[in-house]
């Protein structure tokens, strides 16, 4: 995939974002950090205080348990959400005018669910992987190659 002068490129997994303008040419892409985030998440076992509750059936004797919250996915999830928010106000000021996201799978799939309309008119390619923490060079090519 190309990487236009001046495209911005966000690599994202689910607790670390990085921002990145290519000050190089489509040819010899050269990234430069523009912003990064990275937030800890404790594991859901970590989070959670006890087991999961039970309910029973109607007439019956047979007892349903609920699913386990898993915290550390309703953590990643913000995170993808608040990256959305900072994607957003980057293109409303007029800083961003051509984007590449790259995101682990899942990740991208919830950065997709919050995308305001502007940001989704500058998404000129999307890479689902996780390449968040992969040297810079080696994003840029990876990028260049998809």
């Amino acid at each position: 995939m190309d990487i236009p002068h001046n495209a911005h490129v966000l690599v994202i997994d689910g607790s670390k974002v990085l921002l990145f303008r290519n000050d190089g040419g489509v040819a010899d892409p050269e990234l430069c950090l523009v912003t990064h985030s990275e937030e800890e998440s404790t594991a859901t076992r970590d989070q959670g205080t006890s087991q999961p509750g039970k309910t029973q059936a109607g007439g019956g004797d047979a007892r349903s348990g609920y699913e386990q919250t898993d915290f550390h996915q309703q953590d990643e999830d913000r995170f993808a959400a608040e990256a959305a928010e900072m994607l957003k106000r980057e293109v409303l000021a007029g800083r961003i005018q051509t984007l590449i996201v790259v995101a682990a799978p899942r990740t991208l799939g919830e950065l997709r669910k919050h995308y305001h309309a502007e940001v989704q008119k500058r998404v000129i390619g999307e890479i689902s992987k996780d390449i968040v923490g992969r040297p810079t060079h080696e994003i840029a090519m990876l990028v260049a190659r998809s």
